[in-house]
């Protein structure tokens, strides 16, 4: 996959640049920015989020991404990551906070406004875990046209993108083909290539890794590398721990009360049991090695004979019974 040629050769973010100048956008995105160095491109404070105002997603989250990082949003399922990936996306709104992208201020009303609105959506993609929430279309040449036809481009352009992208993501032979048709992991691509289409520069995954092969998962992974090397800010809600290292820069871990519990590089993260313990990321039989160890979390057999209290208060036979 040759990412950062095609990347400098994509150009659709003209006329749709009402967020930032076109030239400046050009000039870094397409080498690796340091994340430490970094200007903030998502701001978040005091985000708080309840669906029918009564179940409770967000409790209060703050926090920033910078140009050109890998974030891991960590955390056991139902903690928020998802809701928190919606919003950064445009696609719910905090009932309390802000939320702000590119320096500007992204609500309800202000993506009512069409050049903002295709703005934003140019420099934003969100991939789904449930790829088929996101191709819907006949075929998936129509699929990946989607996005950029809704952006106002020309035909043209868009046919010359289409070709472009399925090559990269080696499914140029799908293109005729009905999405129903495809593998969990074809339809994974499809879904890739219908946001990379619109060269975004940052990019959302939700649960990448989720149900696929182990082939098709370190395809992904690799492809998740080389576009934070041709310049795109990545975030992606995972609790998959052993893709962490790889994957991700920096880690914001969920609590389940839907909020940030803690926030460090993967090595310490994947140190802190006690913290992987509390928000239910590992449980009590699951081992968390050393990252650079040959091995990843794991669980080991136990005897029974572990769960016997051995303390004054358990008998000689309560012991024995368990052995």
């Amino acid at each position: 996959m040759v990412i950062a040629s095609l990347v400098s050769e994509l150009d659709p973010h003209a006329p749709a640049r009402p967020l930032e100048d076109a030239d400046a956008l050009a000039g870094r995105a397409h080498a690796h920015v340091d994340p430490t160095a970094g200007e903030p491109l998502l701001v978040c404070e005091g985000l708080r989020y309840a669906y029918l105002e009564r179940f409770v997603a967000l409790d209060g989250v703050s926090l920033q991404i910078r140009s050109g990082e890998k974030v891991a949003l960590l955390g056991a399922n139902g903690c928020g990551k998802s809701t928190l990936l919606k919003i950064l996306d445009g696609l719910l709104f905090p009932d309390e906070g802000s939320y702000r992208a590119f320096g500007q201020p992204v609500t309800e009303d202000d993506l009512e406004d069409e050049q903002f609105s295709m703005g934003f959506r140019s420099r934003v993609g969100f991939i789904f875990q449930n790829s088929d929430a996101q191709v819907f279309s006949p075929t998936v040449r129509e699929d990946v046209a989607f996005g950029p036809l809704q952006l106002g481009w020309s035909r043209d352009k868009v046919a010359r993108r289409i070709d472009d992208v399925l090559s990269m993501l080696e499914i140029t032979e799908l293109a005729d083909r009905a999405p129903f048709q495809l593998s969990g992991g074809e339809k994974k691509r499809v879904a890739i290539a219908s946001v990379l289409v619109m060269n975004p520069d940052v990019l959302l995954f939700d649960e990448p890794t989720a149900a696929l092969d182990p082939r098709t998962q370190a395809w992904l992974v690799e492809l998740i590398l080389e576009l934070n090397r041709a310049g795109k800010t990545i975030v992606m809600a995972t609790h998959d721990l052993d893709i962490l290292e790889t994957v991700a820069d920096r880690c914001i871990v969920f609590s389940e009360n839907h909020r940030i519990a803690a926030e460090g590089s993967p090595s310490d993260v994947l140190a802190d049991r006690e913290l992987l313990l509390r928000v239910n990321l590992i449980h009590d039989h699951t081992h968390v090695h050393r990252p650079g160890s040959s091995e990843e979390p794991h669980e080991h057999e136990h005897d029974p004979s572990h769960h016997v209290m051995e303390d004054a208060g358990a008998s000689p036979a309560a012991r024995r019974s368990a052995e």
